[in-house]
Protein backbone atom coordinates (compact mmCIF):
# COMPACT_ATOMS: atom_id res chain seq x y z
CA UNK A 1 0.00 0.00 0.00
CA UNK A 2 2.89 2.15 0.95
CA UNK A 3 4.91 1.76 -1.95
CA UNK A 4 1.82 1.96 -4.45
CA UNK A 5 0.54 5.44 -2.53
CA UNK A 6 4.18 6.65 -3.39
CA UNK A 7 3.89 5.42 -6.84
CA UNK A 8 0.88 7.18 -7.78
CA UNK A 9 2.22 10.19 -5.76
CA UNK A 10 5.02 10.04 -8.27
CA UNK A 11 3.13 10.26 -11.06
CA UNK A 12 0.86 13.08 -10.05
CA UNK A 13 3.83 14.88 -9.09
CA UNK A 14 5.24 14.55 -13.00
CA UNK A 15 2.26 15.79 -14.34
CA UNK A 16 2.52 18.87 -12.05
CA UNK A 17 6.11 19.19 -12.92
CA UNK A 18 5.31 18.74 -16.80
CA UNK A 19 2.41 21.39 -16.33
CA UNK A 20 4.58 23.52 -14.84
CA UNK A 21 7.52 23.48 -17.97
CA UNK A 22 9.84 20.90 -16.16
CA UNK A 23 11.50 18.25 -18.79
CA UNK A 24 11.55 14.92 -17.00
CA UNK A 25 14.78 13.41 -18.10
CA UNK A 26 14.63 10.03 -15.33
CA UNK A 27 12.20 8.59 -13.34
CA UNK A 28 13.49 6.44 -9.81
CA UNK A 29 17.26 7.09 -10.65
CA UNK A 30 19.50 4.43 -8.58
CA UNK A 31 22.79 3.53 -8.13
CA UNK A 32 24.64 1.51 -4.62
CA UNK A 33 24.49 4.72 -3.23
CA UNK A 34 20.35 5.61 -3.32
CA UNK A 35 18.14 7.09 -5.43
CA UNK A 36 16.27 10.15 -7.03
CA UNK A 37 12.58 9.86 -7.43
CA UNK A 38 12.54 12.72 -10.40
CA UNK A 39 15.40 14.04 -12.25
CA UNK A 40 14.22 17.19 -14.54
CA UNK A 41 15.28 20.07 -16.76
CA UNK A 42 13.60 23.25 -15.48
CA UNK A 43 15.25 25.98 -18.39
CA UNK A 44 18.72 25.54 -18.36
CA UNK A 45 19.01 24.23 -14.75
CA UNK A 46 19.20 20.35 -13.60
CA UNK A 47 17.03 19.40 -10.76
CA UNK A 48 16.91 16.81 -8.46
CA UNK A 49 13.24 16.19 -7.11
CA UNK A 50 12.57 14.07 -4.41
CA UNK A 51 8.39 13.70 -4.13
CA UNK A 52 6.74 12.81 -0.75
CA UNK A 53 2.85 11.38 -0.40
CA UNK A 54 1.17 11.07 2.45
CA UNK A 55 -2.72 10.37 3.44
CA UNK A 56 -3.49 13.74 5.91
CA UNK A 57 -1.36 16.20 6.96
CA UNK A 58 -2.14 16.45 10.39
CA UNK A 59 1.23 16.24 11.36
CA UNK A 60 2.86 18.14 9.20
CA UNK A 61 3.61 18.29 5.31
CA UNK A 62 4.77 15.89 3.58
CA UNK A 63 8.08 17.42 2.63
CA UNK A 64 8.72 18.40 5.94
CA UNK A 65 9.99 14.69 6.22
CA UNK A 66 12.80 14.74 3.91
CA UNK A 67 15.20 14.79 6.94
CA UNK A 68 18.65 15.71 6.74
CA UNK A 69 19.80 12.19 6.23
CA UNK A 70 17.65 11.91 3.12
CA UNK A 71 19.08 15.34 1.88
CA UNK A 72 23.03 13.99 2.24
CA UNK A 73 22.22 10.76 0.50
CA UNK A 74 19.92 12.19 -2.47
CA UNK A 75 22.86 15.16 -2.62
CA UNK A 76 25.18 12.33 -3.14
CA UNK A 77 23.39 10.36 -5.72
CA UNK A 78 23.12 13.60 -8.15
CA UNK A 79 27.13 14.03 -7.26
CA UNK A 80 27.16 10.41 -8.97
CA UNK A 81 24.86 11.19 -11.84
CA UNK A 82 26.20 14.89 -12.64
CA UNK A 83 29.98 13.05 -12.98
CA UNK A 84 28.21 9.56 -14.41
CA UNK A 85 27.03 11.75 -17.12
CA UNK A 86 29.68 14.38 -17.79
CA UNK A 87 27.62 17.31 -16.12
CA UNK A 88 29.88 18.93 -13.77
CA UNK A 89 29.58 22.39 -15.00
CA UNK A 90 25.75 22.37 -15.02
CA UNK A 91 23.78 24.42 -12.93
CA UNK A 92 21.78 22.54 -10.56
CA UNK A 93 18.92 22.36 -7.15
CA UNK A 94 16.74 20.15 -5.30
CA UNK A 95 13.18 20.56 -5.28
CA UNK A 96 10.76 18.73 -3.41
CA UNK A 97 7.22 18.16 -3.97
CA UNK A 98 4.77 17.07 -1.34
CA UNK A 99 0.99 15.84 -1.83
CA UNK A 100 -2.04 15.40 0.31
CA UNK A 101 -4.48 12.82 -0.75
CA UNK A 102 -7.06 13.66 1.66
CA UNK A 103 -10.42 12.01 2.88
CA UNK A 104 -12.41 14.09 -0.02
CA UNK A 105 -10.58 12.13 -2.64
CA UNK A 106 -9.26 15.63 -3.59
CA UNK A 107 -5.21 16.34 -4.14
CA UNK A 108 -3.03 19.12 -2.95
CA UNK A 109 0.45 19.09 -4.57
CA UNK A 110 2.99 21.57 -3.24
CA UNK A 111 5.98 22.42 -4.90
CA UNK A 112 8.86 23.83 -3.00
CA UNK A 113 11.73 24.72 -5.30
CA UNK A 114 15.48 24.65 -3.83
CA UNK A 115 14.20 22.97 -1.21
CA UNK A 116 17.81 22.04 0.51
Amino acid sequence: MKKSLGMKGELIAIQELEKRGYKILARNFSCKIGEIDIIAKENETLVFIEVRSRNKDDFGLPQETINYKKQSKVRKVAEYFLVKNNLQNVECRFDAVGIVWNTEKKIKVMLNKDAF
